[in-house]
C-alpha cells in the first residue's frame, strides 16, 4: 500500500519537476546552442560512398551487412521545430526519446559512414541539455528536450546510463582525426564524470565503488538488484551503495579516454590526474570484485561481500584493462564454458546456470545483445584472444543471418538458445525488430573488424589485418582519416589500392601502402 501510495505522489508531482527544469540553464558547457538545420542522407543515394564488404565463404553476409545500413539510415532523425535539440541523430528506433547508452553504440559503427553523416553529433543532443550540476539524463524526449521520466526516479536513481560518452568520443576519433571535436567536448564530459563522483560513488563503505541498478545500468531487468526496491518501489531502480562492476570498469574506461584526450589537446596536468584515479580505481575492482575461485569478477554490496550473480557485466574489465594476464585467462575459460556462457548463441546476458536464465531470453536473463558482445569481443580483442573473438562475431553473424532468412528483418535481441529473436521482459512477446539500433554492431562493425579482420586507425595511420581465410574476402572503400583504401586477399595474393600512404600491418607483417595499387604475395 505504500508503494502505491508514493507512485500516486510521484505520477502527480511529475509535470511540476519537469516544468522546473525547464526553467533552469542546459547546455552551459557545450558550444553548439541552437540546431542548423542539415538534410538527411538517404541509403539509396549513398550506399556507393559506404565501404563494401567481400567475404565469399558465406555471401549471404553481406547481404546482412547492407540490410543493417538500409535500416540505420532509416532512423537518421532531425530535430521538430521547437525542439531545443541541436542535431540530426541516429535513432535507436525504439520510441520517441533518445537514449544515451544505444546512442553511445551506434556511433561505434556510425564511424564507418562519418563522410556521409555525422554520427557522433547525435551526442550533441545530450550535451546540449546537460544540466548545470553536470547531470545528463540517459533518456531525453525528443520532441521538447524534456528529462524523461524513465531517467529520474528517487535520489536520481535511474538518471544515468553507463558513462561511455568517452568511449565512443575516443572510439570514433580514431576515424576521423578531428581533434577540434575534441576540444569541444572535453569539458560536458568532465562535469558528467564529476557529477558521477558526486551522485554515484558508495561513499561511507570500505569499497568505495560505483553503483548503479537495473535501469540505470541498461540492463533492465537484471536479478542483480532483486529484493531492494527503490523508494518508489521499483526493485530495478535500487539506490544501494552497491559496487557494481560494469559501472565500476566503466568510470576506469572514462579516466582513460579522458587521460587520452587530455593529452592530446596538451593539458598534460589533467591528463596525469585521471591517469591516477583510473589505477587507484583498478586496484579497488581487483580488490574488492574479483574472485579467484570462480575466475570472475562480481558486485559487492554495501558491506563490501560480492554478490552471487553472474552476467556478462563480469567481462568489463577486460576491456577497461584491469583485468592481468591470468585473470583474462579465467574470464576466457568462463566464456568457453557451457554452463555458463558459451551457448548456441553466447554470450547470454545471465549465465546459464544462473536463477531466472531464460532460454528464450526475458530481456537480460538471458537475451544476448549486441553491445555486451561488441564490448567482450572488445575486450578480448584488446587482450590478445583475437580467434576466440573471431569466433563469437562469426557465431552471432550466423544466428542473426538465419533469423533475417525467416523473419526479413534485424532484431533488438536474440534467443540463446534457439534461432529467434528473444523475448522481452514479460517473457511472452517478441522485442522490438527492424532494431539498427545498437544491432548494428555485429552485421557492420565485428563483420569488419573481428570476421573480416580490418582494423583502421586514423591516428596511428595505419589498418591492423589478421586474414586467416583463404576465400576472396576484404573490404572495398574503406574510409579513415584522409585515406580511402581497399583490401582484398584471394588465396595468397592481397591487392590493395589506396589514394594515400599508410601502414599495413597484415598477419604481424609491416607493409608501407603508397598512393596507388600494389600486390602482396603471402
Amino acid at each position: 500500500m505504500k508503494n502505491i501510495y508514493v507512485i500516486i505522489t510521484t505520477l502527480l508531482i511529475m509535470p511540476a519537476i519537469l516544468r522546473a527544469q525547464e526553467s533552469e540553464a542546459r547546455g552551459s558547457y557545450f558550444y553548439k546552442k541552437v540546431y542548423v538545420p542539415a538534410e538527411l542522407p538517404r541509403f539509396e543515394e549513398n550506399s556507393d560512398r559506404l565501404p563494401s564488404p567481400i567475404w565469399d565463404e558465406n555471401p549471404r553476409w553481406v547481404e546482412l551487412y547492407w540490410k543493417a545500413w538500409e535500416i540505420a539510415f532509416s532512423n537518421l532523425k532531425q530535430p521538430s521545430a521547437g525542439s531545443p535539440l541541436v542535431a540530426n541523430w541516429i535513432d535507436e528506433g525504439l520510441s520517441p526519446q533518445v537514449f544515451q547508452w544505444d546512442t553511445h553504440f551506434m556511433v561505434m559503427f556510425g564511424r564507418y559512414a562519418a563522410h556521409i553523416f555525422p554520427f557522433i553529433e547525435s551526442h550533441d543532443n545530450f550535451y546540449a541539455r546537460q544540466h548545470d550540476n553536470g547531470m545528463i539524463c540517459r533518456i531525453l524526449n525528443e520532441a521538447d528536450g524534456v528529462d524523461h521520466h524513465w531517467g529520474l526516479g528517487p535520489n536520481h536513481a535511474r538518471t544515468i546510463n553507463p558513462p561511455l560518452f568517452s568511449w565512443a568520443e575516443m572510439e570514433y576519433f580514431r576515424f576521423t582525426r578531428d581533434t577540434a571535436r575534441l576540444s569541444q567536448i572535453v569539458t560536458p564530459i568532465e562535469k558528467y564524470v564529476e557529477w558521477v563522483e558526486k551522485n554515484r560513488r558508495a561513499t561511507g563503505t570500505e569499497h568505495m565503488l560505483y553503483w548503479s541498478n537495473g535501469q540505470a545500468s541498461g540492463m533492465d531487468n537484471t536479478p542483480r538488484d532483486i529484493g531492494r526496491p527503490a523508494p518508489d518501489g521499483d526493485i530495478h531502480s535500487a539506490t544501494d551503495a552497491m559496487g557494481w562492476v560494469d559501472m565500476s570498469s566503466q568510470i576506469k574506461m572514462c579516466y582513460d579516454n579522458l587521460a587520452e584526450i587530455c593529452t592530446i589537446l596538451g593539458k598534460k596536468k589533467q591528463a596525469k590526474e585521471y591517469r591516477k584515479k583510473s589505477a587507484a580505481l583498478s586496484e579497488r575492482i581487483n580488490r574488492y570484485m574479483w574472485d579467484n575461485e570462480t575466475g570472475l569478477y562480481y558486485d559487492v554490496d554495501t558491506a563490501s561481500q560480492r554478490t552471487p550473480w553472474i552476467t556478462t557485466a563480469t567481462f568489463w574489465p577486460m576491456l577497461a584493462g584491469i583485468s592481468s594476464p591470468e585473470q583474462t585467462a579465467r574470464l576466457v575459460s568462463a566464456i568457453k564454458d557451457e554452463n555458463l556462457f558459451w551457448r548456441p548463441l553466447p554470450l547470454p546476458s545471465l549465465a546459464a546456470n544462473q536463477p531466472h536464465y531464460d532460454k528464450c531470453g526475458r530481456y537480460w536473463r538471458g537475451g544476448v545483445w549486441a553491445p555486451t558482445t561488441y564490448m567482450t569481443v572488445k575486450g578480448l580483442q584488446r587482450c590478445g584472444y583475437e580467434e576466440l573473438a573471431s569466433i563469437i562475431a562469426m557465431k552471432n553473424m550466423s544466428v542473426m543471418y538465419k533469423v533475417y532468412e525467416s523473419t526479413g528483418t534485424i532484431w533488438e535481441l536474440y534467443s540463446p538458445e534457439m534461432y529467434m529473436p528473444a523475448t522481452d521482459a514479460t517473457g511472452v512477446y517478441m522485442v522490438k525488430p527492424n532494431f539498427v539500433g545498437w544491432s548494428g554492431l555485429i552485421p557492420i562493425s565485428m563483420f569488419i573488424e573481428n570476421i573480416i579482420g580490418i582494423n583502421a586507425d586514423a591516428v596511428a595511420g595505419r589498418v591492423v589485418w589478421r586474414s586467416t581465410n583463404e576465400r576472396r574476402h576484404g573490404v572495398e572503400g574503406l574510409r579513415f582519416g584522409n585515406v580511402v583504401t581497399s583490401l582484398v586477399r584471394e588465396g595468397s595474393t592481397v591487392t590493395v589500392e589506396s589514394d594515400n600512404e599508410y601502414t599495413l600491418v597484415l598477419n604481424g607483417k609491416e607493409y608501407n601502402i603508397s598512393k596507388g595499387k600494389q600486390v602482396i604475395e603471402l
